[in-house]
């Protein structure tokens, strides 16, 4: 997929914000692991420091845990260190073990981590995965990661967007059952999203005139009209207004022919229209290094694709291949941001 486009020099090296996740998960074996490794930016952990010294002892990580201050400039890692803006749970954390009580704690880390990025102290957040299901036990609501950014930073719309290397792709619709995508699938709709996926491209990826590979909703893109009526009615008038824009917009393209190197090369980005359409094939494509990245915010946010895995928690058997790329993912955005 193509990959060209200007940047802008960062202005300092990027300070990255990351949050531990569900404490009983392996979100905080994961964090560890990339303490580790080298990264081309600066890494604070918000979490709880016994946490992390607990849980690096029963992996038998040797990490020195640094006090944070966002007065300094930012330094480049050190493996085997992490800076920490110290972060309490409510109650001592068992790996795997789900507790209610702190999921107040999650929430935490998450606010402390916006409120960073918006104040500029972060060029960037990253999450390991939290549990919805226990922080809903306790009585907050939520309903994902994506969601309460986008209350925090008073976002009306965002986008779901998940890329594993060169290969992006974007959801014009994310969680719905099969028979609701067809009616979801607006000219309103279909105009905010693709003009979202447009303007983060260029301001948080540095491409200048980003081309986005748009599939069709049905088999062989309608094929005229003979296999569903939703391209003439409504995505082929949606992509000719965005042209007369100045958008660069391919399609509506059949779903299965797609995904080749043909049309890759020449794309930036492949815009589906719901989450089973164009998923499938980037995580086979990119099986433990895809990650999620959520535009349309005012901050930059990377996340892994995966869940909590209370069962390899505290092991050592998880892999942290998905932070990794999602830690260098918002340090390529944070180098490549023009606004």
């Amino acid at each position: 997929m193509k990959n060209t486009g200007e940047h802008t020099p960062p202005a300092r090296l990027p300070r990255i914000a990351i949050t531990s996740g569900e404490p009983a998960g392996i979100g905080p074996d994961i964090l560890l692991h990339c303490a580790g490794q080298h990264h081309q930016s600066e890494l604070v952990a918000i979490a709880d420091p016994t946490l992390l010294s607990e849980r690096a002892a029963q992996l038998g990580l040797s990490i020195d845990f640094e006090s944070f201050d966002a007065r300094d400039e930012p330094i480049p890692h050190r493996p085997g260190t992490l800076k920490v803006i110290p972060t309490p749970l409510a109650v001592p954390c068992t790996a795997g073990a789900l507790d209610s009580a702190n999921a107040p704690y999650v929430i935490e880390t998450l606010r402390l981590a916006v409120e960073g990025c918006m104040n500029g102290t972060f060029t960037a957040m990253v999450t390991p995965p939290v549990q919805k299901s226990i922080i809903n036990d306790a009585g907050i609501p939520f309903s994902g990661h994506t969601e309460y950014l986008a209350e925090e930073t008073g976002t009306e719309k965002v986008v779901m967007m998940l890329a594993s290397g060169d290969l992006r792709v974007a959801l014009a619709t994310t969680h719905l059952p099969l028979n609701a995508v067809s009616g979801a699938i607006t000219r309103e709709l279909l105009m905010e999203t693709l003009s979202i996926l447009h303007a983060d491209l260029r301001s948080k990826f540095g491409l200048e005139q980003p081309r986005i590979a748009v599939l069709g909703l049905n088999p062989h893109a309608g094929e005229g009209g003979h296999l569903g009526s939703e391209e003439i009615d409504t995505i082929i008038p949606v992509l000719d207004a965005l042209r007369k824009k100045g958008m660069d917009l391919q399609g509506p393209l059949p779903a299965d022919t797609a995904f080749n190197p043909k049309v890759l090369n020449q794309c930036h980005a492949v815009f589906a229209m719901y989450h089973d359409q164009g998923l499938p094939v980037l995580k086979f494509a990119g099986f433990g290094n895809a990650i999620n990245i959520t535009l349309g915010l005012p901050i930059i946010r990377t996340s892994v694709d995966h869940g909590t895995a209370l069962d390899l928690a505290g092991t050592g058997e998880a892999s942290a291949s998905s932070l990794e790329c999602a830690i260098a993912s918002a340090v390529e955005m944070s180098n490549a941001k023009t606004v």
